[in-house]
């Protein structure tokens, strides 16, 4: 068995609730892949995991990219955002489910290690180490866009733009009056000579 399935089945003999969800999709299988590594999984039916050839064709295929991998860890209800899926669709909502219960489990490793306390401490450190990389990425784009707009005026203000799209708004409808009176213009004049 892989070290990535004994974790995984380490962590669900503690949590019956988890072995119960999973056990509704026994048979079926994921990967998880992350860059250049994947791991694939098949659930038994007492709902464990049991790790299968990465080249296998799993039913669910899971992607983070390696940059947004900590990100998720730290905040795993982001899996809409950071997480690519395909394939069965119930599968992915069920481990999307038991993703979101990631922080809570790491902390309760961490107080069963250390104690209450600092265990606590310790995952919230942990979890706020993991979430700055994203941030820290999320100030410099912010920094740099501000800089670009304000400073090296290589960007326009949101304003700016605004004012711009509702003149392209009027300037649009302008000509669509234009147009509407030149066909009006035309099919008087067309009418005149057919007349003569």
């Amino acid at each position: 068995m892989s070290l990535a399935a004994r974790t995984l089945n380490r962590w669900l003999e503690g949590e019956p609730w988890a072995r119960e969800r999973l056990a509704a999709h026994g048979g079926r299988s994921f990967a998880i892949g992350s860059g250049p590594s994947e791991s694939a999984f098949t659930i038994a039916a007492d709902g464990t995991v049991a790790g299968m050839a990465a080249e296998t064709s799993a039913g669910l295929r899971l992607t983070v990219s390696p940059l947004a991998l900590p990100a998720f860890l730290a905040e795993p209800s982001r899996w809409d955002e950071l997480v690519t899926t395909e394939g069965d669709a119930a599968l992915a909502a069920t481990l999307r489910d038991l993703a979101t219960t990631l922080p809570w489990i790491v902390e309760a490793a961490f107080a069963h290690a250390l104690g209450p306390i600092v265990g606590k401490r310790v995952a919230d450190a942990g979890k706020v180490a993991l979430g700055l990389p994203g941030h820290v990425a999320e100030r410099l784009i912010g920094n740099a866009g501000s800089f670009a707009r304000d400073e090296a005026g290589l960007l326009a203000h949101p304003g700016r733009l605004r004012e711009l799209a509702e003149g392209i708004d009027t300037l649009s409808k302008q000509i669509e009056a234009l147009e509407a009176r030149v066909a009006g213009l035309e099919g008087t004049r067309g009418g005149t000579t057919v007349r003569e």
